[in-house]
């Protein structure tokens, strides 16, 4: 397949970027810095300057026929509006499809959360929760599916990996936490198989 990572030189976005490649994938690594992406140069990987507050630079590097797998995420420092400027660029670019990231506990999640729990990403997150719900909802709205994880972890991936219907996950008080080697598999599992198009969906490791 020809997948695109957008946000590839963070954290997950360097993880799917790595896993894809070792699926065999044709990747594009999206970073504002594509030096920053450190994975090994591969004849399957091409990285490409883009800035998702610049829709034009997004669509450029978004080929045809590809599935976008967003590894971008609020970091301290970020300006406001990151998140949902994102969403309308990759929504813009018109890509084969979408699959975000999102953050557990927010937005179709935080049913499942506790009071306690809602009340402190209200405090963490601040203005950043708006911006992680709207821009969820932009990529619903495109067909895109959206992952809500918990707290990742750099632990190891998971072979008894879920994801689950927003309807199916155990009501917690605080939110499970998931590897990011998980989390990044099973959006990829996502990209291959399309089985949850304009869903909200949970990872797991187990």
């Amino acid at each position: 397949m020809n997948l695109t990572v957008l946000g590839a030189s963070g954290a997950t976005g360097l993880e799917l970027t790595r896993q894809a490649l070792a699926r065999g994938h044709d990747v594009t690594a999206v970073a504002r810095d594509p030096k920053r992406v450190a994975v090994p140069d591969s004849d399957r990987l091409i990285r490409v300057a883009a800035d998702v507050r610049d829709p034009d630079s997004v669509a450029r590097a978004v080929r045809d026929g590809t599935t976008v797998l967003s590894g971008l995420g609020n970091v301290d420092g970020s300006p406001p509006g990151v998140l949902i400027a994102g969403a309308r660029a990759l929504v813009r670019a018109r890509p084969e499809r979408i699959v975000w990231l999102g953050g557990f506990g927010t937005g179709v999640t935080a049913a499942a959360v506790g009071p306690l729990t809602r009340t402190l990403l209200k405090v963490v997150l601040k203005g950043d929760l708006e911006d992680k719900v709207a821009a969820d909802t932009e990529v619903l709205a495109a067909g895109g599916t959206v992952f809500h994880a918990g707290p990742l972890t750099d632990g190891p991936l998971s072979d008894d990996r879920r994801a689950l219907d927003v309807a199916d996950v155990p009501r917690r008080l605080f939110p499970a936490r998931v590897s990011r080697a998980t989390v990044a598999a099973a959006m990829l599992d996502e990209a291959e198989s399309g089985s949850h198009p304009g869903a909200t969906v949970v990872p797991l490791d187990r």
